[in-house]
């Protein structure tokens, strides 16, 4: 039978690894075939999850080199986008569709 105190280790195992678990979450919009905001800050070292919300009337593709993602949203529709853990630093992205207006960053401090 197990004692207390095994129990009391893994229920704190148990925690740490729920509390990893939770990503920061991030909302992006794309809207007149811009993306607002264009400068997200995130803390470094934990993972992101981007959800991006197309209000256009047509698609767009969200990419990023630095960040190694690309993924077409359709109009209307939300994406979910995971990035990171990011190391301090500068992490631009565009539009494909819209290069010359959809643009911005992810900073981590």
């Amino acid at each position: 039978m197990p004692t207390s105190r095994f129990l009391a280790a893994a229920a704190l195992v148990t925690l740490a690894l729920t509390a990893q678990a939770a990503d920061t979450e991030v909302s992006l919009v794309i809207r007149d075939h811009r993306f607002e905001p264009e400068e997200i800050t995130v803390p470094a070292g934990q993972k992101i999850k981007l959800v991006v919300h197309n209000q256009d009337a047509t698609p767009e593709e969200f990419e990023s080199h630095e960040l190694n993602r690309e993924k077409v949203i359709p109009a209307g529709a939300k994406a979910t986008i995971f990035v990171g853990p990011l190391s301090p630093g500068s992490y631009p992205f565009f539009g494909e569709f819209n290069p010359k207006t959809a643009r911005g960053k992810i900073i981590a401090k």
